[in-house]
């Protein structure tokens, strides 16, 4: 009897806990699938991911497209005549100087990747933000699978405006109008490294959740001074969270979501901190965690 009502708390516990808590898939499910792409963004919600996390980056013709880079990254791409990218040349690669006509021909999903080698191989291309969110919606509607929030991502390097991207009030403008012509402004989270992009769009889009991406230690409170404003959302690089954070982040009322998070030790340690969620490219480790505890 008393093992029964052990196991009873135990599940009830669980689930309120994954009803809470943000599982965010980095890229769609990077560890397992090529990035940024629609096949990873499906198996991601097969593995219980409730947020997707993608990057995105502006073309040459105004298109809103899902990468981590505004370049072709040589550890994925390959290209359209079938010749791999080095590291010197990826730069030169600009997806800001392309059309997404010609971005489309490139494969970033035949190449082994050498930092996740068990990643699945498949000729794949760089898609549109607004396929990709039709792709998703449509599959979802299909499997009856709960509708996930789009945490999505601007891709920049830092002084590349004019470069690289466009300043921060094009590029927000471009991805919130997608944002509305989907109906998606209550499951969106805009997410950057760049202050500029988050201010811009706390001015001019209030109700959209803002997370600030933090990649180095600095203090939590001058950061939100910096900001200006307070996010939604503080997401740290994994290592730079300790306990002290997280209180802090809470007694401010934000929440917290550790970045990128793929060890099965790394997530349990976490989760007993009390953050509210997990950037990982290892969706499949998490439920193997829940199911340890």
């Amino acid at each position: 009897m008393k093992k029964t009502l052990l196991i009873t708390i135990l599940a009830m516990t669980l689930q309120v806990h994954a009803q809470k808590f943000m599982l965010i898939g980095h890229q769609g499910a990077r560890g397992i699938m090529p990035e940024n792409t629609i096949p990873g963004m499906i198996k991601a919600l097969d593995l219980d991911v409730n947020v997707l996390n993608m990057g995105v980056v502006i073309s040459k013709d105004g298109e809103v497209v899902l990468s981590h880079e505004p370049y072709f990254n040589n550890e994925i791409s390959t290209r359209p005549d079938g010749k791999a990218i080095s590291f010197k040349d990826e730069k030169k690669y600009n997806m800001f100087e392309m059309d997404y006509e010609e971005i489309r021909k490139f494969d970033v999903g035949s190449k082994l990747h050498n930092r996740f080698p068990g990643q699945m191989k498949m000729k794949v291309y760089k898609p549109l933000l607004a396929e990709t969110i039709d792709s998703v919606e449509s599959y979802v509607k299909q499997n009856r699978l709960e509708k996930p929030i789009y945490n999505i991502e601007t891709a920049l390097i830092r002084k590349g405006d004019g470069i690289f991207q466009p300043d921060a009030t094009v590029f927000i403008e471009k991805i919130m109008e997608i944002v509305k012509e989907k109906k998606l402004t209550k499951r969106v989270i805009i997410q950057s490294l760049d202050m500029r992009t988050l201010q811009y769009l706390h001015e001019y889009f209030p109700s959209i959740k803002t997370s600030l991406m933090i990649d180095e230690k600095q203090d939590f409170e001058e950061s939100i001074q910096a900001l200006g404003f307070t996010p939604t959302y503080y997401s740290p690089y994994y290592v730079l969270v300790g306990k002290g954070l997280v209180d802090r982040c809470h007694a401010a009322g934000v929440k917290i979501i550790p970045w990128t998070v793929n060890t099965a030790k790394d997530m349990k340690y976490l989760i007993n901190l009390g953050v509210d969620g997990l950037i990982t490219d290892y969706p499949n480790q998490y439920t193997r965690v829940m199911q340890e505890q």
